[in-house]
């Protein structure tokens, strides 16, 4: 294989691995808020909300960001995954705001 060959397939390799961020973020913030869920008490209300905004930026991510960078948050077509995640994550904002402990 020629050199450039290599480095094009290294490029390509970290080209896939950065268009896994976002996914990798929401993901992560939803494993924290999960955690957070888990401590009881007050940290209920804080996890819940947690959730939320990791969902929230998920879904303003999959706006923003074009089709090739966006990773695993792309599964759909880009108005139902916005879609999708916004609801959740409104849902999770009012409950965690509402809901009493």
């Amino acid at each position: 294989m020629k050199h450039s060959a290599k480095a094009a397939a290294r490029r390509a390799r970290e080209h896939s691995r950065l268009a896994q961020l976002p996914y990798v973020l929401v993901l992560a913030g939803t494993a924290l808020g999960l955690g957070l869920t888990r401590a009881g008490g007050q940290a209920i209300r804080g996890g819940t909300l947690v959730i939320a905004g990791a969902l929230l930026a998920g879904s303003l991510t999959r706006l923003v960001l074009p089709d090739g960078r966006v990773g695993l948050l792309g599964s759909r077509r880009r108005l139902a995954d916005v879609a999708a995640l916004t609801a959740l994550g409104v849902g999770l904002l009012i409950a965690g705001l509402i809901v009493p402990n």
